[in-house]
């Protein structure tokens, strides 16, 4: 690409520079033919609590499949919801 890149702003918090880079092509201030790939391990997804109002037995059957499984409910339906979308 060898295209001249711009020079990146300094920005005083990320707020600041968020509100920069949604309004700007990175392409402009980056050579993207230089990026490398990155592993970051101890990153985790961002969650959002949410309610779910489900009929008792329902739950009950639930938590005893986790519990035959030796898993927590919610990590199970999270599992189950995956299998679902993805499978």
């Amino acid at each position: 690409m060898n295209k001249p890149t711009k020079k990146i702003p300094h920005f005083a918090t990320e707020a600041e520079e968020r509100a920069f880079w949604e309004g700007q092509d990175s392409t402009d201030y980056l050579d993207w033919a230089h990026a490398q790939s990155v592993v970051l391990p101890k990153l985790k997804p961002t969650t959002k609590t949410i309610s779910l109002r489900l009929p008792q037995h329902l739950l009950d059957s639930i938590k005893a499949a986790a519990n035959a499984r030796d898993v927590p409910y919610q990590s199970l339906i999270k599992v189950w919801l995956q299998e679902k979308l993805h499978g």
